[in-house]
């Protein structure tokens, strides 16, 4: 039963990482509207379009407009159609994992050759550690890198700046929702939902998706389900927990870094062996 218990464990912690994110929602950018209709009239899957040109660089990434960029980025989250959909599957997800929460939880107390492989996942996701990840390359690329010409800023600056600013909107909705739902812990304190570190590392994923492309970024994703499985075998987190938390952190990553340009969502079902996946295309248009 433990194993089992495990293996369902695992699957469904992974399946928001690397190929997993892929499976449930294929978030590929396609450059304006000629790529998304070569997408859909020539036969091609999401999985086939080709990665875009280097991510714009913004004009400033200063202190003023850190600020006026995360106040923008906390309106834009619900506005974005993919915000909903992928809440909604992390949703659909973690509710699927309820009713076996506790059963996964005491089936890994016992699981100490486990425990050990998933500690570092508790240092790594702790909010200092991303949030200090950060603010080191945005202090880096702001005040000891040139600028790149042209503009008042550069990669690691950039990078740095969204890091930053998804840090900022997780925390603030990741703890909203904690105090709201006030879930107890499975060692009995609050609060449990939704797991801070899926969230934040997720959403530390999904910006270094959009900066660096899926096959550059896999390892972040491969990085935040190993973190999320530390929370289980840590017993600080139901599963439950664990899903949403991801989905909540992708979906904030995503909104700060969306918001370089125009975005279209699709959702649509893709035939697969054995059954059927969800894929989905978001197509960017950048601002002139």
């Amino acid at each position: 039963m433990a194993v089992r218990s495990w293996a369902v464990m695992w699957i469904a912690a992974a399946c928001l990482a690397g190929d997993g994110a892929r499976t449930i929602v294929s978030a590929q950018v396609a450059q304006g509207d000629e790529s998304a209709q070569a997408a859909q009239g020539d036969g091609t899957t999401p999985q086939d379009l080709v990665k875009p040109e280097t991510l714009p660089e913004p004009e400033h990434t200063g202190w003023g407009s850190l600020f006026h960029s995360t106040m923008s980025d906390f309106a834009s989250f619900p506005r974005r159609k993919s915000t909903w959909v992928i809440l909604g599957i992390g949703a659909g997800a973690a509710a699927i994992a309820y009713p076996f929460d506790d059963e996964i939880n005491e089936s890994l107390q016992d699981a100490d050759a486990l425990d050990k492989f998933f500690t570092p996942g508790k240092w790594l996701g702790y909010a200092w550690v991303q949030g200090g990840a950060a603010v080191g390359l945005y202090v880096v690329g702001r005040y000891f890198m040139e600028p790149i010409a042209g503009t008042h800023t550069n990669k690691v600056a950039h990078l740095g700046f969204d890091l930053l600013r998804a840090n900022l909107v997780t925390q603030a909705l990741t703890y909203g929702m904690k105090v709201s739902f006030r879930r107890d812990r499975p060692t009995g304190e609050c609060c449990s939902f939704p797991s801070g570190h899926a969230s934040m590392t997720f959403a530390t994923a999904a910006v270094l998706e959009r900066h660096f492309g899926y096959r550059a970024s896999w390892p972040m994703f491969a990085i935040a389900g190993y973190v999320s499985a530390s929370r289980l075998t840590d017993n600080r987190h139901f599963l439950s927990d664990v899903l949403f938390g991801s989905a909540l952190g992708m979906t904030a990553g995503w909104t700060v870094v969306g918001r370089h340009g125009r975005e279209d969502f699709t959702l649509f079902p893709v035939p697969t062996r054995g059954g059927v996946a969800l894929s989905g295309t978001w197509t960017f248009d950048k601002d002139p």
